[in-house]
């Protein structure tokens, strides 16, 4: 699961990235997974406050897997270990 991020901060980021506060939501709590070029934005534009890892949780580790085991970088899904 990606670093909990309180409502505000959320919101505050969401009009800071461009992008819609519920939206934002769905990905941080990995309800969906965003586009791959818009979550790199988006860790761009926050700053890296919000990392694409955190947005992306369910397929990151397939999309940027030389960020595996990188600093900061959460484990590989479980799920997808076994699939390896």
């Amino acid at each position: 699961m990606a670093k909990q991020i309180t409502p505000e901060d959320r919101k505050r980021i969401a009009v800071k990235v461009g992008v819609n506060e519920q939206y934002l939501y769905q990905c941080l709590t990995g309800r969906r997974d965003m586009n791959p070029a818009e979550a790199r934005r988006i860790e761009d534009d926050s700053e890296r406050e919000i990392r694409r890892w955190d947005i992306c949780q369910k397929s990151w580790h397939l999309i940027w897997p030389e960020l595996v085991g990188t600093d900061g970088a959460p484990e590989v899904p479980e799920a997808a270990k076994q699939e390896g």
